[in-house]
């Protein structure tokens, strides 16, 4: 006889997102993502004055908004038919590298690592009266003295078997607290060029408004060599460490198996980018096709037709609709479901034969002595992340010693009466895609569809679940009043609920 296991709320990710999974025999029978709120950013961008978008939709998500005012830009420029100098295509690179780098940092120490990490384990740290204390209560004093807060949301938390390496917890708990200050380093140096953090006031169509100067350059890159030392030194090998203490985890968590990346990071204003544009349907390689996707809504809490392509979309709320579980679309690739993030990134850039992707991953996967298919699942995100991380931190070195002061950031336009535009790019989380259609100066349509709607999104007309939905099937669950394995899997996709329900 099933069980029915409802998280609600997921915590931990970013939003309000629940669970409800069917558990029979121990396992995981049907999973269901119900994203719980509606908000609206599409109906509130109509005739507006098109360059007001790149600011209003940064405030969508207050984790992501350098994303979404990159995939804003992306599309005005495009509609406006404006290309970026060099160096404004540099310091957009800039800018949204450090914002990768403290997202996957978050996203393993602060969210997910939690999972796994044992912090109320008692150890050999040793208070000041003689007694042992626990790791708790060694970070909570970690925290105070950086005027921090408290740990105290570590607990409450499942039971379930954690980390029993005391060296293992010790460590990861260390750099837990050490991580917050990389975070607010990555985030210092988006602001460099980026004006301020969250909410960039420079990046706009055809380019950025902050000038080069070789006092920012400088900053910048003493800050990233700081943040590489920690990906290098403490990132890769907590989340290596995290894998061999968890094996299992290669084997739980693969979703739909069909994989999207629009491509990120522009090398050149001729379209080549650090990680290439791409889709893999079931192992097989394609050139990524932008006019075959589309939503469905069967299964979503709008009356807007199913299967617009997002050019033509609509955004109807339909709160009371029957069958309905989740204010997420479907989006679908050719009908299919597809995976986003940061595996999708590395498995398209590894197919196509990036080198420094085939590099990190061929290492990676002799040292934990498994083989590709093993990064499709739970463990596999984190690792993708963590090597994305890697890759990321180097190139932005190379990037900021590319930049050359008194040379332009910007390409002046004119604001045409009419146009159409698609900003497509890769936010952390995944594939992040922004359409904006112009008349009279005004916006007359606007329709993102963001990479946690493409892996948190419910079943499509033809009943086929999405990709979270798929990763739950087949996962164990020992105790359903602690669901800690399911919990696991939903979060090394590290939903951002936020921008789903945007």
């Amino acid at each position: 006889m099933a069980t029915t296991v409802l998280i609600d709320p997921v915590t931990r990710i970013e939003g309000h997102l629940a669970i409800k999974v069917e558990v029979t025999d121990g396992k995981v029978t049907e999973g269901r993502c119900m994203g719980e709120m509606f908000r609206g950013f599409e109906v509130l961008l109509r005739g507006r004055h098109p360059m007001d978008a790149g600011q209003i939709t940064q405030r969508i998500c207050g984790v992501c908004p350098i994303s979404h005012g990159t995939a804003s830009i992306f599309a005005q420029d495009m509609a406006y038919n404006v290309t970026p100098p060099d160096n404004g295509r540099l310091i957009r690179n800039l800018i949204l590298g450090a914002n990768y780098i403290q997202s996957h940092l978050i996203h393993f120490y602060h969210l997910s690592a939690l999972d796994f990490i044992d912090i109320a384990a008692v150890t050999g740290y040793q208070g000041e009266d003689g007694t042992l204390r626990s790791l708790r209560d060694w970070v909570n004093a970690e925290l105070a003295s950086k005027r921090l807060y408290p740990a105290a949301p570590f607990l409450p938390r499942y039971e379930a078997q954690y980390a029993t390496d005391p060296t293992l917890n010790l460590t990861a708990a260390k750099h837990f607290v050490e991580a917050l200050e990389m975070r607010a380093l990555a985030h210092d140096s988006a602001a460099l060029f980026a004006g301020k953090i969250p909410h960039a006031t420079a990046l706009v169509p055809g380019g950025v408004t902050q000038i080069v100067t070789m006092d920012r350059v400088a900053a910048y890159m003493a800050n990233m060599q700081i943040l590489q030392a920690f990906v290098n030194e403490c990132y890769v090998p907590d989340v290596i460490g995290v894998a061999q203490a968890f094996p299992d985890y290669f084997a739980l968590g693969k979703s739909c198996g069909n994989f999207l990346s629009y491509g990120n990071f522009p090398e050149s204003s001729s379209g080549s980018r650090l990680f290439p544009a791409g889709v893999l349907i079931k192992g097989t390689p394609e050139e990524l096709k932008t006019d075959v996707i589309t939503e469905e809504v069967k299964y979503s809490l709008f009356s807007s037709p199913s299967g617009l392509h997002p050019e033509k979309g609509e955004t109807e709320p339909a709160p009371d609709k029957a069958d309905a579980y989740t204010w997420l679309k479907a989006p679908r690739y050719q009908g299919h479901p597809m995976e986003v993030g940061a595996l999708a990134r590395v498995l398209v850039a590894y197919q196509q034969g990036v080198q420094a992707v085939r590099g990190e991953v061929d290492g990676l996967l002799a040292k934990l002595g498994a083989g590709p298919e093993a990064l499709d699942s739970a463990l596999g995100r984190h690792a993708a992340r963590a090597l994305e991380a890697k890759i990321i931190v180097a190139r932005c070195l190379e990037w900021a010693g590319q930049l050359r002061p008194g040379e332009p950031v910007f390409t002046d336009f004119e604001l045409p009466d009419s146009g159409k535009g698609q900003g497509l790019m890769e936010a952390p989380r995944g594939a992040l895609g922004h359409w904006i259609e112009i008349e009279n100066k005004k916006i007359a349509r606007y329709q993102c569809i963001v990479p946690t709607t493409w892996n948190c999104s419910p079943k499509d007309d033809n009943g086929v679940p999405g990709p979270i939905e798929q990763s739950l099937v087949g996962t164990p669950v020992a105790d359903p009043a602690n669901p800690i394995e399911a919990a696991r899997v939903v979060r090394s996709f590290d939903p951002c609920i936020a921008c789903a329900v945007h």
